[in-house]
């Protein structure tokens, strides 16, 4: 482990061959880095600092400064601000336990992990403020145990859910939007003990006939949301029917069985009979035919017959109605109109009772014709 630390290091000390600006008192170690484009946070800092700056840099909280972040074990305060950070990855201060300050505002972050903040047990103020961050779920935030102020001014947030004992909290400069979905946040606000900062620029931007109203007190009512949230509880439902019932008919009929007082869905239960009936009898066909062969050995098998056996003399005059349907041949006799016919039909029946025609297997009759 030794090998990758040493290689850091020299990248890093070739990359920023810059001293550090640090000042060490009895009680902390601070480091002023702040507006030397940096491009990844020094390891030339000392191991002990408590207070680190790093403001107005090019810093973006990759793997490699994350690396080196987890030396830092006494930091207690932390500022990232005006950098070109824009994701925050799962564990990235995860060995700062003593941090109490982190500012990452005035950044380009739009998407935090769940797991980013995890470590920082100690952490009681965090700067989100100045962001790109449209969607925040509350798990990152309320697992900061000990969090007390959270800036999350001028971002995209348009809703935000959250269950924790803030005392003070900035929403400004977002555009949320006062329907259903914001109803928890504010009746969170309304009830706890925290502090909205600039509550009356914290405004709606949608509905615009409340663009004008406050987050805090904006007439969202709760009737309605609670008949929206039953509707939309039950459209998935019914949706998730109508699905499996082109995938699986047996699945679907459970389904309606579970449900007795769910409504007909139309014509679809006619289908479904249909496709069952279809599927049984297909079944059951397919039994008995593998298990009782014989049933059907007289209607699928060949049946040899004999076949009808003419007398071999025909009558004169039929012999001669033969005769007169054959197209009249010029410059040719009546003799060898008979010599003719005779050879082109001359049938012998063979044992079996079939009939055989010599002219195919007489050789030599091509050469006397």
């Amino acid at each position: 482990m030794k090998i990758p630390w040493l290689m850091i290091w020299i990248g890093a000390l070739f990359s920023n061959p810059v001293m550090t600006d640090c000042n060490i008192t009895s009680l902390s170690v601070t480091c002023e880095e702040s507006a030397k484009n940096y491009s990844s946070i020094p390891t030339s800092l000392s191991k002990n600092v408590t207070k680190l700056y790093l403001s107005n840099n090019n810093i973006t909280l990759n793997d490699t400064d994350k690396k080196v972040l987890q030396l830092f074990i006494n930091l207690t305060e932390l500022y990232l601000n005006e950098n070109a950070i824009t994701v925050l990855h799962n564990n990235t201060f995860c060995n700062l336990s003593e941090l109490t300050i982190l500012d990452i505002s005035s950044n380009y972050i739009s998407t935090i992990e769940q797991a980013a903040f995890k470590g920082l047990n100690q952490l009681s103020i965090l700067y989100l403020n100045h962001n790109k961050i449209s969607q925040l779920d509350s798990d990152p935030i309320t697992s900061l145990k000990k969090l007390m102020i959270l800036s999350l001014q001028d971002n995209l947030l348009k809703y935000f859910d959250v269950k924790a004992s803030f005392k003070l909290i900035t929403l400004n400069g977002n555009p949320w939007n006062c329907s259903c979905g914001l109803l928890s946040l504010q009746k969170w606000l309304n009830t706890s003990n925290v502090t909205m900062e600039h509550e009356n620029d914290t405004l709606c931007a949608y509905p615009d006939v409340w663009n004008k109203s406050s987050i805090k007190t904006a007439p969202i009512q709760k009737a309605d949301c609670d008949s929206r949230g039953s509707i939309a509880i039950t459209t998935p439902s019914t949706s998730a029917i109508l699905t499996s019932s082109l995938n699986s008919s047996n699945n679907n009929i459970r389904s309606n069985a579970s449900h007795p007082g769910s409504p007909p869905l139309g014509k679809t239960w006619v289908f479904l009979l249909g496709v069952l009936v279809f599927v049984l009898s297909t079944s059951l066909l397919i039994f008995f035919v593998t298990k009782f062969p014989l049933w059907y050995v007289y209607l699928i098998s060949y049946n040899h017959r004999r076949l009808k056996e003419y007398e071999p003399e025909m009558s004169d005059k039929e012999f001669t109605t033969d005769l007169s349907t054959f197209p009249s041949i010029s410059n040719t006799n009546e003799q060898d109109s008979i010599a003719v016919f005779e050879q082109t039909h001359t049938f012998v029946l063979d044992e079996d009772g079939f009939i055989e025609d010599k002219y195919i297997d007489d050789p030599g009759l091509t050469e006397e014709v």
